[in-house]
Order: structure tokens, then C-alpha cells, then sequence
């Protein structure tokens, strides 16, 4: 495999009036780009949308969780492994334990002091160590760093992991997600709204509740690319699946920011997928120019925009992708495929040791 591998994700994306993603006004995120005014979505809430779309793609012991109840988590593997201990006799236990691993516990609450993320791998591996420790504290200690840092969740090499009170159980993430902007300007709209209290007297005129929603409609660039390198460091042989199914994710998974409101849940009209050997290239230059509003809509220009953009920068800056795959387009029209087929390709591609010297077809 060549020492650079990356997967790039391109997606165009029609959301229609909404309020997907909010700041602290209840205002739809926006940004300013190229001059003009973006309707926008955090990669932090695209992020969480997958991360909850993950339990139904991945198995539980596959996946992390972010919690401040390591102790109960920790304790219950051993519990589990060697049921006749008591879970009093091991409490101080496990607090050293973790402790020695570099994370802060409060003794009094039996907590950590921040959300920590751990995995069902990482506790089944530090019960493990608990139940068979050696008697010297330093080898002890060696292991309880070696049980965390060896086993990452699929969440944790993916979006990465920061423990500030130990940075060597950190975790570079092997995915980038991008915030998601619209190709075109947009215009916050407001949607005025009344409630009627359903047992108010008849002869009563008046709504029992007036309110605004802000919202707006657009069509959205989104990009996301992997280090399948670095993942494969990690997860090893998994890895061309993890991939599969984080590119599933990203294409299929919808913040859920005022679902019950707008219903707003769409699919990608455009998926591009690519490996590259090179470097990861988002193709957000296509609109740093905003696309003209016209009769025809924004989804036609916006995908003749990033086309024409990946073929002047495959021209002049980088080398074509040794992998391309097109979903639900006419461009690249012998590359265009469904999504199922696209997904299969990819984690054979990801998996394809050859692709470092010969193009995909």
C-alpha cells in the first residue's frame, strides 16, 4: 500500500426549509463565504448524526462510549470475568486502577472528573489486567496503559479521543468531517406559528401560544475524508469495512435539529467517492463562487460546478484518485454506479494492496 491512502467523500445535498443545526439564538448555523452568506452545519452535529447511526452499522463491543462512570464500567467487566468478587472489595481497586491508567477519579463519587470515552475492549481488557496483575507496580502500570491504548473503538480511531490528563492515551483522529456549506447564498426566513388551547371556553378568540421559527433551504456541499493508513494502524484488518461503513454514515446519517418541525430528512442528490495516494483534496473551491439562483434550481450547476473544479485540479495541482465512483449523476457516466455497489467497491478498493500502482476500474 502506498505510505499516503485516503478515501474522499463528496457529497451535494438539497435540504429543503429547515433548521438542521442551530446556534445559541435558535438562529440555522450560517457562514460567510466567498462574500456571501452560507446556510451551515457544524461538523460536530454531522458527527454526532453518524456517531448515532454507528449502532446500527457497527456492534456494540465494536463501539465506545463517552461517560463519567468508568468505575461502574471497569467493575462490571470484572464482575463478569471472575463473578465471585464483590463489587465493594474492588471499588478502591478499580479507582487505582484507572488512576494508574492517567485518569482522574473523585474518590468521594466514584466518577471521573470529565466525560471519558472508553470501549467495551478497553474494560474487558482492563479487567483483565486487574485479575492478573503482576506484583511490581511498574510492570502493573505499563499494562494498564498498554490495555486502554491497544484497544480503540472504531468510534474512538475514527473521530479520535483527548484525555488531558494524560496525552498518551490520546488518539489522532483518522476522519476529518467538514462543515457542511451551501453552494449558493441563502436568506433566513421565519415561520410564524400559532397553538390553540384545546380547552379554552368556545366564545374564547385568541391563540393560547405565538411563536417564530427561523429556517432556511438550501443545497449543501459536504466533504469527509479517512486516513486509511493511519486507521489501518489501529484497527488493522477491519479496516476496509470501517471504511464502507463510515462512507455509509456520512451519506445516509441527518442531524436531527427541529426533525419533528421540518421533516427535512433527504438524501445526497450527488455522491463522489475517491482514493487517493497523494493527499486528501476537498473541492469546496467550486463555490467559493456562489451559484446563481435560477429557475432550474441549484443541484444541476452546483454538480456541473464540482466537476468542472476536480478536473481543473486533477489537471494542474494534484494526480487523478486511483479509485472514482459516482452516485446518482450522469457525470463520469461509466463510473456511475448505486450505493450499495459503491459501498461494496470501496471496501474492496480500501482492502486492494494493488491499488498503490494501477487505476481501479
Amino acid at each position: 500500500m502506498s505510505a499516503n491512502y485516503f478515501v474522499d467523500l463528496h457529497v451535494l445535498q438539497t435540504v429543503p426549509p429547515s433548521c438542521v443545526n442551530r446556534d445559541d439564538t435558535n438562529s440555522p448555523k450560517v457562514a460567510t463565504y466567498g462574500g456571501t452568506l452560507r446556510s451551515r452545519v457544524s461538523s460536530q452535529a454531522w458527527k454526532h448524526a453518524m456517531r448515532e447511526s454507528f449502532t446500527s452499522l457497527f456492534s456494540e463491543e465494536a463501539l465506545g462510549k463517552r461517560t463519567k462512570h468508568i468505575v461502574e464500567i471497569v467493575e462490571k467487566e470484572i464482575m463478569s470475568q471472575q463473578p465471585n468478587l464483590n463489587v465493594e472489595d474492588i471499588e478502591n481497586d478499580v479507582i487505582d486502577l484507572l488512576t494508574k491508567a492517567g485518569l482522574s477519579v473523585n474518590s468521594k463519587t466514584k466518577a471521573s472528573d470529565t466525560l471519558c470515552f472508553i470501549s467495551k475492549k478497553q474494560a474487558e481488557a482492563l479487567a483483565y489486567v486487574y485479575l492478573n496483575r503482576p506484583k511490581d507496580e511498574k510492570v502493573y502500570t505499563k499494562m494498564i496503559k498498554e490495555a486502554i491504548k491497544n484497544n480503540p473503538s472504531v468510534d474512538m480511531a475514527l473521530f479520535g479521543r483527548m484525555i488531558a490528563s494524560d496525552a498518551s492515551l490520546n488518539y489522532d483522529a483518522c476522519a476529518q468531517v467538514a462543515h457542511a456549506i451551501s453552494t449558493h447564498e441563502v436568506h433566513t426566513e421565519y415561520d410564524y406559528f400559532t397553538a390553540v388551547d384545546d380547552c379554552s371556553p368556545e366564545d374564547t378568540s385568541g391563540a393560547g401560544h405565538i411563536g417564530t421559527v427561523e429556517y432556511n433551504s438550501s443545497t449543501m456541499y459536504r466533504y469527509a475524508t479517512v486516513n486509511v493508513k493511519e486507521l489501518h494502524k489501529l484497527l488493522g484488518d477491519e479496516t476496509p469495512e470501517v471504511v464502507a461503513k463510515f462512507a455509509e454514515s456520512f451519506i445516509l446519517s441527518m442531524p436531527t435539529g427541529k426533525m419533528n418541525t421540518f421533516a427535512n430528512r433527504t438524501v445526497p442528490d450527488l455522491v463522489y467517492v475517491t482514493v487517493r495516494t497523494d493527499q486528501p483534496v476537498s473541492f469546496c473551491g467550486a463555490f467559493e463562487k456562489a451559484v446563481e439562483r435560477g429557475k432550474d434550481g441549484y443541484v444541476e450547476k452546483s454538480e456541473e460546478r464540482l466537476f468542472k473544479y476536480a478536473e481543473d485540479v486533477y489537471s494542474d495541482f494534484v494526480s487523478r484518485p486511483v479509485f472514482e465512483r459516482v452516485v446518482g449523476a450522469d457525470v463520469f457516466d461509466k463510473k456511475r454506479v448505486d450505493l450499495k455497489t459503491m459501498l461494496k467497491d470501496l471496501e474492496a478498493a480500501v482492502g486492494d494492496q494493488s491499488l498503490e500502482d494501477k487505476e481501479v476500474h
